[in-house]
C-alpha cells in the first residue's frame, strides 16, 4: 500500500503526444486561457473524461428496472445539481448536456478565467499572478490556487482581498 499524503497524478497524457494538430489546439487553448503548462488543460480533459464516464454508465442504468433504476435515477439528480452549482449546465439540465460539455466549459469556470473576464486583471497571465500572490478572494476568503472552480452563487462575490495592497490603493 503507498503512502496516503503522497500526491498522485491528477492528469492523464495524450495517448499520442506528437500529433500537430493536437499539439496546436492545446498551445492555442494554454494561450487564451494563461495556463502554466499543458498539465492544466490534460487536468480538465481527465475531469471531463471523469463526468462523461458517470453520465453514460447512469444513462446505462436508468433503463433497468426495479431497484437500480431507481439508484440511478436518484444518483443522476445529485450529478446534475452538482454540475449546475458548478455553472457548467443550466438547472433544468439532463444527463445528455454533460455529454455535450467541452473542455472550454470546465476552463470558462476557472478563478483565473472568471478574475480575467471581471476586469479585474488585463490578462489572463496578470490574473493568475494576482491570484497567486494573494490579492483575490471569494466570497470574503482569499484563495491562491488558479484552478479553483468558482460555484455558480460564489461568482459575484470575487473581488479584492481586504488585506491586500491593490484593495487599499482602490479605497
Amino acid at each position: 500500500m503507498a503512502y496516503p499524503g503522497k500526491n498522485r497524478k491528477t492528469y492523464e497524457t495524450p495517448r499520442r503526444p506528437w500529433q500537430a494538430i493536437r499539439m496546436t489546439e492545446e498551445a492555442e487553448l494554454v494561450k487564451k486561457y494563461g495556463l502554466r503548462n499543458k498539465r492544466e488543460l490534460w487536468r480538465a480533459h481527465s475531469i471531463l473524461r471523469k463526468h462523461r464516464r458517470e453520465a453514460r454508465k447512469l444513462l446505462a442504468e436508468i433503463t433497468e428496472p426495479g431497484e437500480g433504476g431507481d439508484h440511478a435515477r436518484d444518483e443522476s439528480k445529485n450529478v446534475l445539481r452538482k454540475l449546475s452549482k458548478m455553472g457548467l449546465l443550466k438547472t433544468n439540465a439532463e444527463l445528455d448536456e454533460i455529454l455535450a460539455l467541452g473542455v472550454e466549459d470546465l476552463l470558462e469556470r476557472r478563478l483565473q478565467t472568471l478574475v480575467y473576464r471581471k476586469s479585474l486583471a488585463n490578462s489572463t497571465k496578470q490574473a493568475r499572478q494576482l491570484i497567486v500572490h494573494g490579492h483575490i478572494a471569494v466570497a470574503g476568503r482569499k484563495i491562491n490556487v488558479p484552478s479553483y472552480t468558482v460555484p455558480k452563487d460564489e461568482e459575484s462575490k470575487i473581488g479584492y482581498y481586504v488585506g491586500s495592497s491593490i484593495a487599499q490603493k482602490e479605497d
